[in-house]
């Protein structure tokens, strides 16, 4: 199989599976050597200081799982079936990776004859690449539910980062939307494996870990969401959590519920990276009502109103920590902040702007230099 009938047959497919830098922005990627209707198989992931384009694809979209949400689920006859071999997909992988059109994989699949056999597909797709074509890229399995211990050692082996998705943040909720997987014993388990794997090969095995929630049609709060992310974050060394906003899909038992505002999604992901990188606990973030976030304002602005608006923060005195809570203030602007004071003082926003700072009107109302408010500057457009 070339590369180009490998893209055809993935065309469409591959547009639910979330993978990559910036789900909750759907944006097609833009190459030169990718034709327009193909941007959906294709997505960008970081690698060091560059973004590398990876494809997206699934060995099959057969499946024997009956989940009410999914569009590859058993007996949906409206959906096109296409089965890979791990031959193929290989072959067609390289073909595109030789062409330059992608830099790494992203491979996932249905379940057909059960998770095991499933996954030995995709650990075949995997061994082909790394041993006949000598291939050391980057490449992302998916764990499949129930695959076996040794399964998932061997994708960690094979792959960068592995992942498997939990799709509901607990038993309860999952029953509502994939009533046929167990959550605790086929989904949770083998993310826990992961993390022992890699602390049990004293550094051997690298492989990082995600998972990915279905947003919605479960009755999930936010709060439910973000337990379950901070637990997978904390205790798990999970790598990142992915948030897929429900889109009803015809056919399937959930048709009739209502798409969840794509909003909520970008707030989870905003609440998630502060829970990971900007040490918020999750009592901390802004709940409001039952348990949700508030969509009309980002979860970090809507801490600091409550907590700095009426008592700005110094920026001479304050910790890394704490700058990094101050909307507009990230990781590489609180480094440069500190760098900067140990230099001299800061004295306007002008000073802030000099030294690298860019969202600078963003902090104004929550920061003091040398005591005062800084006079935000207005905007030209």
């Amino acid at each position: 199989m070339d590369g180009e009938d490998l893209l055809k047959n993935l065309r469409g497919v591959t547009e639910f599976e979330v993978a990559g830098d910036q789900p909750q922005r759907a944006r097609p990627v833009r190459s030169p050597r990718l034709p327009p209707d193909l941007s959906g198989c294709v997505t960008h992931v970081t690698a060091g200081s560059r973004k590398m384009p990876v494809l997206k694809a699934l060995t099959t979209t057969a499946c024997e799982r009956d989940c009410f949400y999914c569009p590859f689920r058993a007996g949906r006859s409206s959906m096109r079936r296409i089965t890979f071999s791990p031959d193929d997909m290989a072959q067609g992988f390289m073909a595109l990776h030789r062409a330059g059109v992608v830099e790494g994989l992203f491979l996932s699949s249905g379940v057909i004859r059960g998770g095991v056999t499933t996954q030995d597909s995709i650990l075949d797709t995997g061994a082909i690449l790394r041993e006949k074509y000598g291939y050391s890229g980057y490449i992302h399995l998916k764990i499949m539910p129930g695959a076996e211990r040794d399964q998932v050692r061997q994708a960690m082996e094979l792959a960068d980062r592995v992942s498997i998705n939990l799709e509901a943040p607990n038993a309860r909720r999952l029953e509502v939307i994939a009533p046929g997987k167990n959550f605790d014993d086929e989904l949770l388990a083998r993310l826990r494996w992961v993390t022992d794997l890699r602390r049990e090969s004293e550094g051997r095995l690298r492989a990082s870990s995600t998972t990915e929630f279905v947003v919605g049609p479960a009755g999930e709060r936010d709060l439910e969401i973000l337990s379950m992310t901070d637990v997978l974050y904390r205790q798990l060394g999970l790598a990142r959590a992915y948030f897929s906003a429900f889109r009803p899909v015809m056919d399937t038992p959930l048709d009739n519920l209502p798409a969840t505002d794509s909003l909520r999604q970008l707030r989870l992901y905003q609440a998630s990276f502060l829970l990971r990188d900007y040490g918020f606990d999750l009592e901390e973030l802004p709940f409001v009502g039952e348990g949700d976030l508030p969509l009309q304002i980002d979860p970090k602005r809507a801490w600091a109103d409550q907590h700095l608006a009426q008592t700005p923060l110094e920026l001479h005195t304050a910790s890394r920590r704490e700058l990094m809570r101050v909307p507009g203030i990230g990781a590489t602007s609180a480094d440069r902040i500190i760098a900067a004071r140990r230099k001299g003082r800061l004295h306007d926003l002008a000073d802030l702007r000099a030294v690298g700072v860019v969202n600078v009107n963003r902090m104004a109302l929550y920061v003091l230099l040398d005591g005062r408010r800084p006079v935000e500057q207005p905007r030209l457009f």
